[in-house]
């Protein structure tokens, strides 16, 4: 596509109807790359999200367990049949509940995960709020799994649904969906769900062909796989250029999340998503930059207002001090194999994007801004107040100040 246009998707859930389903080797369900015009390899592309659409009716989630026997080394991406053996194998769904999904050439259960604790959820018409319902109703929606999750047409998943779970009925949840694996292709084959650098620690010294030697080998990730709850509509995401055409691909909506997705696994829905895309030359930055709407910034994180000024102006007269008032809100995303592996990876990256110290980075982000979990055990959102001359010499500032109106 070319520089500046739009995209619109309509994406599978990305991430229980893959894990149950024997013969998807990523873990997630996603598009295929888009190729924008013009973005090489040291580049970014910043993807403006103009509009995100749930069009499931429901969903089933939950914390899981993993099934004995039905996988190698990665219950994700490294499937093979208990009982025939044979790896990644085709299935056939029978019937409801978690023996539904069975080997095509033995019949037998061949999918890796269950529940340790489900939920199904049913989404009102203005889907504003979730409610999880009993096991009559969950075995109603369940009859009829594919259309009550509007699984696209060329969509290959087992449908999560069909697992039937019903604790915790009658509680109510605020929706705001997004987008939980968007970004670019990295340079080297991975799977779309270990694309970060948590899950990524899983293909370290791994047996399976997406075994990765060691942590160098990770650091080609593009971070695309962030479940950040702040990538929504209104967001904008910087996204690092890695091949050439950067290959955007988007899936993994979600139709809401608390900060660190606790049950590691949240509401996956169907939806359409629509975003502008722009090249930004030279940029050459590691990891995803997020600029996310206002309302989502952290307090201490918020641009300053006339009112914020005019009192650091007075203080700065007073004591003598030139005051910088010219700066803009950013989120650097950093990821690791924990919290603070990530964090100190979000160090490094705000840390040559900005061309400052590791203790500058921290004394600002303290002052200014400060780290949220994304995901645990590993995806950060570190916020910072940034000096727009330095976004301007990395070609930022018209992103910050058109997201924040400065």
């Amino acid at each position: 596509m070319a520089d500046g246009g739009t995209v619109r998707t309509h994406t599978p859930p990305a991430c229980w109807g893959p894990m149950i389903t024997p013969d998807f080797r990523g873990g997630h369900e996603v598009t295929k790359p888009i190729r924008v015009d013009g973005a090489e390899v040291g580049d970014a592309i910043a993807i403006h999200i103009n509009s995100i659409e749930m069009t499931s009716v429901a969903t089933s989630t939950g914390s899981m367990k993993e099934r004995e026997g039905a996988f190698g080394s990665d219950p994700f991406v490294d499937h093979k049949c208990p009982e025939c053996g044979e790896p990644w194998p085709e299935s056939v769904v029978e019937g409801t509940g978690e023996d539904a999904i069975r080997c095509a050439e033995c019949g037998a259960n061949a999918s890796a995960f269950g529940f340790e604790y489900g939920i199904t959820t049913v989404f009102d018409h203005e889907n504003e709020v979730g409610l999880t319902v009993d096991q009559e109703a969950a075995h109603e929606l369940a009859e009829n799994a594919r259309e009550n999750m509007a699984l696209p047409e060329n969509c290959r998943q087992h449908p999560i649904l069909l697992y039937e779970p019903s604790e915790m009925p009658g509680t109510l949840g605020h929706l705001r969906p997004f987008i939980g694996n968007i970004g670019t292709t990295p340079p080297i084959e991975l799977p779309d769900s270990h694309n970060a650098g948590d899950f990524g620690q899983f293909l370290i010294g791994a047996d399976h062909e997406w075994g990765l030697e060691d942590e160098t080998a990770l650091a080609q990730r593009t971070d695309g796989h962030m479940d950040i709850n702040a990538v929504r509509e209104g967001a904008v995401l910087i996204c690092p250029v890695k091949v050439d055409g950067g290959g955007i691909y988007v899936g993994d909506m979600h139709a809401n999340q608390g900060d660190g997705e606790l049950a590691l696994h949240t509401t996956d829905v169907s939806g359409h998503t629509e975003f502008d895309v722009e090249v930004v030359k030279d940029l050459d930055i590691d990891g995803p930059i997020l600029l996310p709407n206002q309302a989502d910034l952290p307090h201490i994180a918020q641009p300053y207002s006339d009112a914020d000024v005019a009192a650091g102006e007075a203080l700065g007269e007073q004591y003598g001090v030139d005051v910088e008032t010219d700066m803009g809100p950013i989120q650097v995303v950093g990821s690791g194999a924990t919290v603070n592996d990530a964090t100190d990876n979000a160090f490094d990256r705000a840390g040559t994007l900005l061309d400052m110290s590791e203790g500058e980075v921290r004394t600002r982000c303290t002052f200014t801004g400060g780290v949220e979990i994304g995901r645990l055990p590993g995806v950060v959102q570190l916020n910072m107040l940034a000096p727009m001359d330095r976004l301007e010499e990395r070609g930022l500032a018209h992103l910050v100040r058109d997201q924040y109106d400065l």
